[in-house]
């Protein structure tokens, strides 16, 4: 089981215990962060190691082969110079230098798909630690807005019952009453330019006679317009 796998199991164990406990969701996405954040450095001092072993080991194949090529050399001059005894020996070193560098070959190969799987890690916590903290940053603005609106809702509720805001409805509501008397008494009384136009339908006789004395009264005035002065021997 992987570092990585390892990681998830934790996560998952602590988020379960944290929603058993009703705690604050912040808070998990918070203790992810911090897990993850911790186990990547676990991870990459793990993969540091693993590739600063894989640097010893090569070092120690570089070693293992060049004895294989030394006494491969040392064999054939022991035969040359007729020691077969010493050729035999150097012989045995060079198949033990050959069997270390087999087994040296292996754990190369061991580490290097180490160090792989420890950067595959790497890359799939660094992805999921970023998304993490993207979503730790929008948790944190959806709390702040939730809990500016419930201030906000929580001081209007306390407005709405307070005693001024109920003696202001009061007061309002005496005013409301007021005007609504006053509209009656206006409706009960006739406009005062509504009785005038009613009364001049209604006088037709006295326009009648208005009429009748305009017309005598212009009549007169013609009359003694037009009349001689008298003379004045008369």
């Amino acid at each position: 089981m992987g570092v990585f796998t390892r990681l998830r199991d934790i996560i998952s164990s602590n988020l379960n215990a944290m929603l058993d406990r009703a705690e604050d969701p912040e808070k998990l996405i918070k203790l992810m962060i911090q897990e993850m954040e911790d186990t990547l450095v676990e991870i990459k001092a793990s993969c540091a190691g693993a590739m600063a072993t894989g640097k010893r080991i090569e070092r120690d194949l570089d070693a293992a082969r060049e004895q294989f090529e030394l006494w491969s050399q040392r064999a054939e001059l022991a035969v040359r110079k007729g020691r077969e005894d010493l050729a035999r020996e150097a012989l045995l070193e060079r198949r033990r230098s050959a069997d270390r560098a087999e087994a040296l070959e292996r754990e190369e190969t061991e580490c290097g798909i180490l160090v792989e799987q420890y950067q595959a890690d790497i890359q799939k916590l660094e992805a999921k630690l970023a998304s993490a903290r993207e979503k730790h940053r929008l948790l944190v603005r959806r709390h702040v807005r939730a809990r500016q609106r419930k201030r906000a809702e929580t001081g209007l509720r306390k407005a709405e019952t307070s005693d001024a805001w109920i003696r202001y409805e009061q007061f309002q509501s005496r005013i409301d009453r007021m005007e609504a008397d006053a509209d009656l008494v206006n409706a009960a009384r006739p406009p005062v330019l509504d009785h005038t136009f009613a009364a001049l339908d209604t006088d037709d006789e006295v326009e009648a006679e208005l009429d009748a004395l305009r017309a005598r009264l212009r009549t007169e005035t013609d009359r003694a317009a037009a009349a001689p002065e008298p003379s004045p021997e008369g």
